[in-house]
């Protein structure tokens, strides 16, 4: 079995992250903790398949993925870093936003 690689999450991922998850907690009584869990759930998932997300496009830094977290309609933009000993959690962007994050 593959080990999971670690995760640094960038500042900005992590301000959009808790930014994003406040607001759902707010505002989704039903379900408050579907937006974490699902966050878990690909942060889980892409230290293991750090290939499983598609390519970005317009991506300025080279290797971007994004998975898109379908239950909650957001994607989550990662990278290994160079080297190849490191997954880089770099945005997070709701679906409706259009285009992607400036990465």
């Amino acid at each position: 079995m593959t080990s999971p690689l670690p995760i640094r999450v960038t500042r900005r991922a992590a301000r959009e992250i808790e930014s994003a998850c406040d607001w759902w907690v707010a505002n989704r009584s039903s379900v408050p903790s579907a937006l974490r869990e699902e966050i878990e759930r690909a942060f889980r998932l892409i230290a293991i398949h750090p290939g499983v997300g598609a390519r970005a496009s317009n991506a300025k830094l080279v290797g971007v993925r994004r998975v898109h977290l379908s239950r909650v309609h957001y994607h989550l933009y990662y990278r290994v870093r160079p080297g190849g000993n490191v997954l880089e959690i770099l945005a997070l962007w709701h679906t409706s936003r259009g285009t992607g994050p400036r990465v």
